[in-house]
């Protein structure tokens, strides 16, 4: 159920929409003068008629009660979801003038679809109860064999094409040219390792990256050994990092144990893409158990994934855990409120804790490229060592460096103890640089984000004496 009267912040509806013309035509559409007939019931439904460019207004409904974030219906041709209209109903229902007001009874279009989404959230469920068709568990566990033996020739092959490579010397790698690693990384698609492909073809990339390519790929190397190695003597492994390497091999994992139900409060939400899939990360934080969890969802190349949650917004859920040494992705269960919001927020620590944390971590998941921390009372700074842009010129190759020269390296500052986090070099060149300085404007500030090898990336922060979440994203 949803609170009547308590409503979200535009910062939060916005960071809904799937791209950038999105957000923007949106935003043109969250003021009164194109809706009518609006209004929003307790239950998590919002609906109204948006005068478009025909003679019949668009009918758009959002259900912001749905487990799996918010749900969308318009009668605009849009393949967006959410699409504009969508986005400027929310806009205009959070600012709260009267234009959407509470209580209202849903008219009989919207509640027809109301009431079709009750039914399959119903029959969805009675079907979840009843017992599962039981598999045939020996066709399984054949296959199962049949895939691990795929990949241990996989894997062993590589290792020979990682010995013959390095034995030659790694200036060699700069010669091959890139079709040799992606007919590697074929190999091991064809071994059934998409893990194994995906780090060939980061491997690939990288001798022509820039200067200081060579340590950069002597690392790779020794990284994808190192998890050629877990696969191939994965039963002295402890079971938890056995996972592990079964994860990151690209064998798919399971959602297991016990759900956990907390109030989540949402701390960022991401988007990330290559020419084959679109992945979203969702960071959520567990008010009582203390626990940071992420949530991956999944779209096809070009298309925003489904699940979607406002930052800054806390639901009633559960959780259950997936497997695997260190593991913080977990998978949404039942959802017993709406997202509402939330003054609430993780403890933070000093700058040296955070990097420990992440050291730690990398005991359990040695391929780790981040984690989650929370930097309490810290300043954005900028630094003008000329070692740090030597540094970035090295690690991210020239037309970075003429980034780092506009931007200059940043850190963040702890004004107790004067140590620090440096941003890593990709933050640098976002817009949420900006923004943190300027909700910061000289003065500590709280800084949620993910701890890496490569520096600090910020994801949200909370100024001074303000509960309220600002996405950096």
């Amino acid at each position: 159920m949803t609170q009547q009267g308590v409503r979200w912040t535009a910062d939060q509806v916005l960071a809904l929409a799937p791209d950038a013309p999105s957000r923007k035509a949106g935003s043109k559409l969250g003021v009164a003068g194109p809706w009518s007939e609006a209004g929003s019931t307790g239950e998590g439904a919002v609906w109204g008629l948006c005068k478009g460019s025909g003679s019949k207004p668009y009918q758009t409904i959002v259900d912001i009660a749905d487990v799996a974030g918010p749900a969308y219906k318009c009668s605009c041709p849009s393949r967006k979801f959410p699409c504009k209209h969508a986005l400027g109903l929310l806009l205009v229902w959070a600012g709260a003038d009267g234009t959407v007001p509470d209580g209202g009874e849903p008219p009989a279009w919207a509640e027809e679809w109301l009431a079709a989404r009750r039914k399959r959230a119903d029959a969805k469920q009675g079907s979840a109860a009843a017992p599962a068709a039981s598999a045939d568990p020996e066709a399984a566990r054949k296959r199962a064999e049949k895939r691990a033996e795929r990949i241990t020739a996989g894997a062993t092959e590589l290792e020979q094409r990682l010995s013959d490579l390095l034995r030659g010397g790694t200036a060699s790698a700069e010669q091959m040219g890139y079709g040799l690693w992606e007919e590697t990384a074929a190999r091991m698609v064809d071994a059934q390792a998409p893990g194994l492909a995906a780090r060939v073809r980061e491997l690939g990339a990288i001798p022509s990256s820039g200067p200081g390519w060579p340590v950069r790929f002597l690392e790779e190397c020794a990284l994808l050994h190192l998890l050629d190695q877990g696969w191939l003597h994965r039963d002295r492994l402890p079971e938890g990092l056995a996972a592990t390497v079964r994860s990151r091999v690209g064998l798919p994992a399971q959602a297991e144990g016990p759900p956990v139900r907390d109030r989540w409060v949402v701390l960022a939400q991401y988007d990330t893409a290559d020419s084959r899939l679109t992945t979203r990360r969702i960071w959520l934080y567990g008010t009582e158990s203390g626990r940071t969890a992420l949530l991956l969802s999944y779209g096809a190349a070009g298309r925003a994934p489904a699940l979607a949650l406002p930052v800054g917004l806390a639901l009633d859920a559960e959780v259950t855990g997936y497997t695997g040494a260190g593991q913080l992705r977990v998978e949404l269960g039942e959802q017993f409120t709406a997202p509402a919001p939330t003054a609430q927020r993780p403890p933070g620590v000093r700058p040296e804790e955070a990097a420990a944390r992440y050291g730690e971590a990398l005991g359990d998941d040695p391929w780790l490229e981040s984690w989650p921390v929370t930097l309490a009372e810290v300043i954005p700074t900028r630094t003008e060592d000329p070692r740090d842009a030597r540094d970035a010129r090295d690690a991210r190759g020239t037309r970075d460096a003429r980034e780092t020269r506009d931007t200059g390296s940043w850190q963040l500052v702890d004004p107790v103890t004067d140590s620090a986090l440096p941003l890593a070099p990709s933050a640098t060149s976002r817009p949420g640089l900006w923004r943190l300085i300027a909700l910061s404007g000289g003065a500590p500030l709280t800084v949620f984000g993910e701890c890496g090898h490569r520096g600090f990336t910020p994801l949200a922060a909370w100024p001074k004496d303000s509960g309220e979440t600002v996405s950096l994203c």
